[in-house]
């Protein structure tokens, strides 16, 4: 009697153990395949499936081609995903970089200018350029611009940035930054952005993207990690309230001065130039109309004329 509770004492663990051994291999396929969809969710390949879109090629690296997106909604300043181009994605608490690790610079930068990120006092005052670590070596460092003749130009500016410690900071990161002429840097161009944040004060929230453009290649590198001088440089600019409208400028990275309304350029040809699609979460209709304007009808829109001299003692 005794031989016979014991055995089956021992069939009673036997099966226990297998039960507790098969719940167990049962959770840990389920965690597996959580990952698994996980992984599958947040890991994309850019490509231009991307371009209809809802989520946001918000990114912060990539592996192996790959693109790790956070699932946001696209935002409207984005442009859509290049194609052969060198094209990781960052985004950036102010703004999103294209970031290109064979030039060492971005393709693009773009942000929402609203009014209130028109003011702040968050300043420039104390902070420095900075490597961006978040993308490959080699990569753009501060020692390429040391007596390289260029300053580090910002495409999102510091003075769109002072609404945020953190987005003023983030603005000073290399991925942020090309090589610039300095009259360019502390002239034309800096006009430019003042009267940016003119519109951005009157008109509410405006979708700005910026960028180096480089014609036929790249002609110039400056230090020994051959970061990308750029021919010239590009900005759009959209509105698309109760009547959308569209504007865009490009300027030639020297020194002299250029009237902003001679440096004016149809949405479509900064396109043309620099192949990117700008604008894309825009209806075609709207899109087709804003990005082929006239010049005069684009300077008349946007009454440049008006803000130069007001707007430099007003908002600098």
């Amino acid at each position: 009697m005794k031989g016979v509770v014991n055995t089956l004492v021992c069939l009673t663990c036997l099966l226990l153990t297998m039960t507790a051994c098969k719940n167990s291999k049962k959770e840990a396929g389920k965690d597996k395949a959580s990952t698994s969809l996980f992984d599958k969710k947040s890991v994309e390949t850019i490509s231009s499936r991307d371009r209809s879109s809802s989520e946001a090629p918000a990114v912060s690296k990539t592996q192996q081609g790959q693109t790790y997106t956070d699932g946001r909604p696209r935002k409207m300043e984005i442009p859509a995903p290049m194609k052969g181009m060198k094209e990781q994605l960052l985004r950036r608490e102010g703004y999103y970089v294209s970031y290109n690790s064979d030039r060492k610079v971005p393709n693009w930068v773009a942000w929402c200018l609203t009014a209130d990120h028109t003011k702040g006092d968050h300043y420039r005052d104390g902070k420095l350029f900075m490597e961006d670590e978040e993308v490959g070596w080699p990569r753009a460092t501060d020692g390429d611009y040391v007596r390289s003749s260029y300053d580090r130009g910002h495409l999102c500016p510091s003075g769109d940035n002072k609404w945020s410690e953190k987005a003023q900071t983030q603005s000073f990161l290399l991925t942020n930054i090309c090589p610039q002429n300095h009259d360019l840097n502390v002239g034309d161009w800096n006009d430019l952005e003042i009267q940016c944040r003119y519109w951005a004060k009157r008109m509410g929230n405006l979708y700005i993207v910026t960028g180096p453009v480089f014609y036929n290649g790249v002609k110039k590198t400056i230090g020994k990690h051959g970061v990308a001088v750029p021919d010239a440089f590009f900005k759009v600019v959209l509105d698309d309230g109760r009547k959308a409208k569209a504007i865009g400028f490009v300027y030639p990275n020297r020194g002299g001065h250029q009237d902003m309304d001679q440096c004016v350029r149809s949405v479509d040809e900064i396109e043309r130039i620099t192949g990117i699609d700008f604008f894309p979460m825009l209806d075609d209709n709207v899109e087709d109309v804003v990005e082929a304007a006239s010049n005069k009808r684009m300077i008349d829109d946007w009454q440049i004329e008006k803000a130069v001299k007001y707007y430099s003692s007003q908002y600098n």
